[in-house]
């Protein structure tokens, strides 16, 4: 026990889980608390639920609280680091998991829709890579970031065109950064989720589309938030994967391993 907690520790880092007031951003603040870290949960307009998970995080003894990120701002983000930065010293975890979805089909979208959910899902992870990032190359103390990614950037998947583009997108993102922040000790990689219900994607769960999501992964049922608390904690954790960058993980009970 004393080795797992020497690997996995988090006490002393501060993290940032952007998005952190949805369902799967909201557990991955939450894991990342139970393994030490103290934790800013970022909100854009879900001021309440950023704040619930804040105090269930302080009532299991963690320390946590609730900050309005809006990552399409600069300015925005910048404003966040001040106050993440104020509040705990320094910033070691950022974890970006924003998004937004859409199933208009490819023929009937329109530019508006497209650039929301671009700048949403990629221009957004990149802003607060970038102004995070800076803070944690001036720290000189290494740090991980960690993208949310999605099955449909391995795979392209139907009824998620702009979706789909801006996760291949995000991918690049994270092995370039992992390619150029490695001399300063950073680590970038993403977790790839296969299908885990949520705000953004129940209304596309259909009867007939859950047929063909559990005929195509080998485990045969949706994910459940907490089965991505252990990625997230391990790529988090210094020493754990200390050797790890530029990684796409997929936690997707085997979606895109499948083949016929």
């Amino acid at each position: 026990m004393k080795y797992l907690k020497e690997l996995f520790n988090l006490e002393g880092r501060g993290a940032l889980v952007i998005g952190g007031s949805g369902v799967l951003g909201g557990a991955l603040a939450l894991a990342l608390a139970k393994a030490g870290a103290r934790v800013a949960v970022g909100y854009s307009q879900n001021r309440e639920g950023a704040e619930k998970v804040a105090a269930a995080i302080t009532a299991e003894g963690g320390d946590a609280l609730a900050v309005c990120v809006d990552a399409t701002s600069k300015a925005a983000l910048e404003q966040a680091r001040a106050e993440v930065i104020s509040w705990f010293g320094q910033i070691h975890i950022l974890v970006n998991a924003p998004g937004i979805n859409s199933t208009t089909p490819v023929l009937e979208i329109d530019e508006e829709e497209w650039q929301r959910i671009i700048d949403t899902n990629l221009k957004g992870v990149f802003l607060a890579c970038q102004v995070f990032g800076k803070a944690m190359i001036a720290q000189e103390a290494g740090g991980s970031i960690i993208n949310i990614s999605s099955a449909s950037s391995i795979r392209p998947l139907s009824k998620v065109f702009t979706y789909s583009v801006s996760k291949f997108g995000l991918n690049g993102l994270t092995q370039w950064l992992a390619r150029e922040w490695a001399p300063h000790g950073i680590r970038v990689n993403a977790i790839a989720p296969g299908f885990f219900p949520a705000e953004q994607n129940r209304k596309i769960l259909t009867a007939e589309r859950k047929a063909a999501i559990f005929g195509h992964t080998p485990m045969a049922r949706y994910g459940e938030p907490e089965e991505l608390a252990g990625v997230v904690v391990w790529l988090a954790a210094e020493r754990a994967s200390s050797f790890v960058t530029g990684a796409i993980i997929p936690v997707d009970g085997g979606f895109t391993a499948m083949t016929i």
